[in-house]
Order: C-alpha cells, then sequence, then structure tokens
C-alpha cells in the first residue's frame, strides 16, 4: 500500500518513476538512479524507507572518501 495516494504537497496525481537522485557528501557528489513517486502537476518526489537509507548511507560513504566502489562518470569544475 502507498503511503499516499496523492501529491501531500499540491494534491497532485502520483506515479511510479525511475529518476535521478543527485547525492552530495563532503567533497564528493554521486547520481543514484531509485524508484519514486513522482507528482504529475508540481513534481516533489516521494521515495521509500529503503531509498532513504540508501541515500543515507551513499551520502556518509562519500563524506568518508569511501568511494572506490562508485563509478567515476568525470569531472566537476567550479567557476567562479
Amino acid at each position: 500500500m502507498k503511503p499516499f495516494d496523492s501529491c501531500p504537497v499540491c494534491g497532485g496525481p502520483l506515479v511510479e518513476k525511475e529518476v535521478e537522485k543527485l547525492l552530495r557528501g563532503g567533497v564528493h557528489t554521486a547520481v543514484v538512479k531509485v524508484r519514486a513517486s513522482v507528482c504529475l502537476r508540481c513534481g516533489e518526489r516521494l521515495y521509500d524507507v529503503e531509498t532513504i537509507r540508501r541515500f543515507e548511507q551513499i551520502r556518509q560513504k562519500l563524506e568518508k572518501h569511501e568511494v572506490s566502489e562508485f563509478e567515476p562518470m568525470g569531472q566537476a569544475f567550479r567557476v567562479t
């Protein structure tokens, strides 16, 4: 059973989609593909508890520079 039948932000309809979530930890950033309920009206994303726990684990690894199991995607640059 879904926790919400409609978007808790705007009341719009929700659909299941695969989305990309950008996670930051320390100086590192990771892109993770996950399933989410996405509002068709406002774009709000709702994640299940297990997915949120996974986000927390990934953020902790990024902060500790434990990135050897992650696939490199390129480089990032700061422009000032």
